[in-house]
């Protein structure tokens, strides 16, 4: 055999090899690779996309979260404002339930006290009647008053 046949001959099988190659099986690997670069860029994308996103919701999530904590504050602020005014209220209640049994006490004392002393004139009246009533059994004794009549008609 001819060596510069042979080479002849696989120079010409093998760009036949390179022509199919390039014709039927690079296209389809190009258009392969070609997608895939497309996917890879897409996917970078939609997580650059994503990554975008996720930093959106976490300043709405933070600021949802402040404006939640004000509103709390706020209601934190009313519900003690509303307590402080509840222990006025019943203070100001407190104040003038005692204040009326006070004076409904006072009263009462006072009529107490004018019944005490209505109690004590007729006690006292009562004690100078029967203490004048023994001073006078005392002073009206029969035979002093005899005895004083005798003296006095004998001096008539």
């Amino acid at each position: 055999m001819n060596i510069n046949a042979t080479l002849i001959g696989q120079s010409i099988t093998f760009f036949v090899f390179v022509w199919f190659c390039m014709k039927f099986v690079w296209p389809p690997i190009m258009q392969a690779l070609s997608e895939r670069k497309k996917q890879i860029a897409d996917g970078l994308a939609a997580g650059e996309r994503g990554k975008h996103e996720l930093e959106l919701a976490s300043k709405r999530a933070s600021e949802n979260l402040h404006e939640s904590k004000q509103k709390a504050a706020e209601i934190i602020a009313q519900a003690e404002k509303r307590a402080v005014q509840l222990i006025e209220e019943a203070k100001n209640a407190a104040k003038a339930e005692g204040d009326r049994m006070l004076a409904s006490a006072q009263a009462s004392v006072a009529q107490e006290t004018v019944r005490a002393k209505e109690a004590l004139r007729a006690q006292v009246s009562e004690l100078a009647v029967a203490g004048a009533e023994k001073i006078l059994r005392r002073e009206i004794d029969a035979k002093a008053h005899a005895e004083l009549l005798i003296a006095i008609q004998n001096e008539l």
